[in-house]
């Protein structure tokens, strides 16, 4: 593992156990049937799909998904994020497997997956045209990547925000984690190009068929200012394997 990525895990172990259960209030709020809706949009409708989700933190996705009927995989490099999707996956009574793995190079046969979701995952891969070549080879043909995120590595100092609620995750992180946070973001930014115009490039280079992306998805999902409220406007990306 690289220094940036020992150093993206180490901030994740110490944010695990609050994100848990965060993660956890999350699937019992209006949250989950509008992520649900979002991913509708793309999966293929049909049941028993092999699902990989990739950046699974604690396992979000993957418990969203596995009660309607599909193998759900999900992988995360931090091994105390794992646990924990572990744990709610227990907590819940439900079924998914989970796996610490590089998300730049996971560890599958080829064109074992009918799709492939992530969330607020790519911003944070050094090689993201890595990433996105590989992911290309685990999908089946007609196979799909939902990627959900944003440009957070140009998110300004004067953009305008919204006063968050107290129970933000944001508001309740130490000062010493925001700023790791912080420098992370301002390492990443060095050789990232605007987003999603450059997933879009890479996607396209890396073998996929046909990329669209919608940048509506945020307003959807977070039409109120509440705990799991994100300010930076997130867009879905769905790129296709047709052959």
């Amino acid at each position: 593992m690289d220094a940036l990525k020992e150093r993206i895990a180490l901030y994740w172990a110490q944010r695990a156990p609050a994100f848990r259960e965060q993660r956890l209030r999350e699937l019992s709020s209006e949250k989950r049937d509008r992520w649900l809706a979002e991913l509708k949009r793309y999966l293929p409708d049909r049941k028993n799909m092999e699902i990989l989700d990739i950046g699974t933190g604690a396992g979000f996705f993957a418990l969203l998904l596995s009660p309607e009927g599909h193998a759900v995989t999900g992988i995360d490099l931090t091994e105390e994020m794992i646990r924990e999707a572990e744990a709610c996956a227990k907590r819940m009574k439900l079924s998914a497997a989970f796996q610490v793995m590089d998300a730049e190079q996971p560890d599958f046969a080829s064109g074992r997956f009918d799709a492939i979701i992530t969330r607020n995952l790519t911003w944070t891969l050094p090689r993201l045209e890595k990433a996105y070549s590989a992911w290309y080879d685990l999908l089946k043909p007609g196979g799909v990547l939902v990627n959900f995120d944003a440009d957070y590595c140009r998110v300004s100092a004067e953009t305008e925000t919204p006063v968050l609620p107290d129970d933000h995750a944001h508001k309740l992180l130490d000062a010493s984690v925001l700023q790791e946070n912080d420098a992370i973001t301002m390492e990443l930014s060095a050789w990232q190009q605007p987003r999603p115009q450059w997933d879009v490039e890479l996607l396209l280079g890396a073998g996929f068929e046909q990329v669209t992306v919608d940048t509506g998805v945020w307003k959807r999902i977070y039409s109120e200012i509440d705990e799991f409220y994100n300010p930076v406007p997130i867009f879905t990306i769905a790129a296709y394997r047709t052959e």
